[in-house]
């Protein structure tokens, strides 16, 4: 029954993730955001329509209904005030966080997820840029773009898309490039393989698929 629950919150959790970033959460986007099998994906959203809490749609696209949404904001911040709490005070690196806190997610009670709000100041996102649900505080993401559509140039990081965090070798290749939200940078130019950036030390070069969901601000 933990298996079972802990794999519920894992579907709302990504069917909202996935909303998020833009994008129509179909069952195809699970299986490539999960790494699971067509036939499973299918049977345990099958699963969360009878439990209500998700709609399949006639374009095969999957809504939360208001009790899926819930659950899922719950879990999205928990895992986030989890990641906070890894970065700020445990001193995890960054690019390690996301995986770590997916096992605390499921752990943190109502009560334990106050005292994290008091402890951490109610921070507005998690150390990837990405915005904590229910925060009094807001995101600053004026004029974020993608790191792939920026001309030459000062920049800001803001956001990390939650596909990239899943990532470990594209999570490494922004941390070397210090490519972390809240710092600057400086993008030196663009090339058809990607973004090349000027770090402390050397430039590096952000393959293109990770430059798309690398979001930025200029300076």
């Amino acid at each position: 029954m933990a298996e079972m629950h802990d794999a519920t919150e894992e579907y709302l959790e990504t069917i909202l993730e996935i909303e998020e970033e833009g994008v129509i959460p179909i069952r195809a986007r699970l299986v490539e955001r999960l790494g699971l099998s067509a036939a499973t994906v299918s049977e345990q959203v099958k699963r969360l329509v009878g439990q209500g809490y998700a709609d399949l749609l006639d374009d095969r696209s999957v809504r939360l209904t208001d009790s899926g949404r819930a659950i899922a904001t719950s879990i999205v911040r928990r895992h986030r005030l989890a990641e906070r709490l890894l970065t700020d005070v445990i001193g995890l690196e960054w690019e390690k966080v996301h995986r770590e806190a997916d096992r605390w997610e499921h752990a943190i009670s109502a009560e334990v997820e106050e005292k994290l709000v008091e402890l951490l100041g109610d921070p507005a996102t998690c150390p990837h840029g990405n915005p904590i649900p229910g925060s009094h505080n807001r995101a600053d993401t004026i004029g974020s773009v993608a790191l792939a559509a920026v001309a030459p140039g000062q920049i800001r990081i803001t956001r990390v898309s939650e596909k990239i965090e899943l990532d470990d070798a594209a999570m490494s290749i922004l941390a070397q490039a210090g490519l972390v939200p809240g710092r600057e940078s400086s993008v030196v130019r663009v090339e058809k393989s990607g973004v090349v950036v000027k770090g402390a030390d050397r430039e590096h070069l952000v393959p293109m698929a990770i430059a798309q969901l690398t979001f930025v601000a200029p300076v």
